[in-house]
This record gives C-alpha cells, structure tokens and sequence, in this order.
C-alpha cells in the first residue's frame, strides 16, 4: 500500500456499505481544555443558585402552611357542625331498660349513651 495507489475496499461482512472505515483511535483525537471560569463569577453562580433554592423552599413552606391551615379550618368546620347537629337533636331518653334487650341490632346503633 505504500506505492501511493489505493486499492478498493472490498464489501464488509456486516453489509453496512455506508460506514466509512476508521483512520485513527478515538485517543489520538486531539480535544480542546474546557472553559475555565474565574473564581469570582463560580461565586456569583454559587450565590445566585443558594437565593434561587432559598426562593423555593420558601414557597414551599407558604404553601404547605396555608394547606395546614385550610386542614383546620375544614377540621373545625366539621366539628362545629357535629355539635350544632348535637344540639338540634330531639332526643327521647329510654326510661324502661329492658326494652334495649329487646332491640335490633340497627335500633341498638341508634341509641346513644348518655
């Protein structure tokens, strides 16, 4: 091959006429330093991302604090309403204890001790 002619590639095996036949290693590619930033303007970043994540966390906490909130206003809403339910009640207390021997099972979740 040193004669300066090329000789033809022949069909590869795989049938992948398209690819083209490496020359050289993946090492011997000669690849540029990456950027290298200055120590103040990492500090910069470093401090904007802390005020960034600072943000978050503070939305975070509005949020789960007004959930909390909503929680117990639903909770105490609820507990109101059971007791004014309470109070609307007409209740007719059982004078003759054998009658509750006698009940339902059904009846029997009705009554309500006292």
């Amino acid at each position: 091959m040193s004669d300066g002619k090329i000789t033809p590639r022949g069909k590869p095996k795989s049938g992948r006429t398209w690819k083209s036949p490496k020359n050289s290693r993946f090492s011997e590619i000669t690849r540029d330093k990456p950027l290298k930033t200055s120590w103040a303007n990492k500090m910069k970043k470093k401090a904007e991302l802390k005020s960034i994540r600072e943000y978050e966390k503070r939305l975070k906490d509005e949020k789960a604090k007004e959930f909390e909130q909503k929680r117990q206003r639903k909770e105490e809403n609820k507990r109101r309403r059971l007791e004014n339910e309470r109070k609307a009640e007409i209740v007719q207390p059982v004078k003759n204890t054998a009658k509750i021997k006698r009940m339902r099972k059904k009846q029997l979740r009705q009554i309500e001790k006292r």
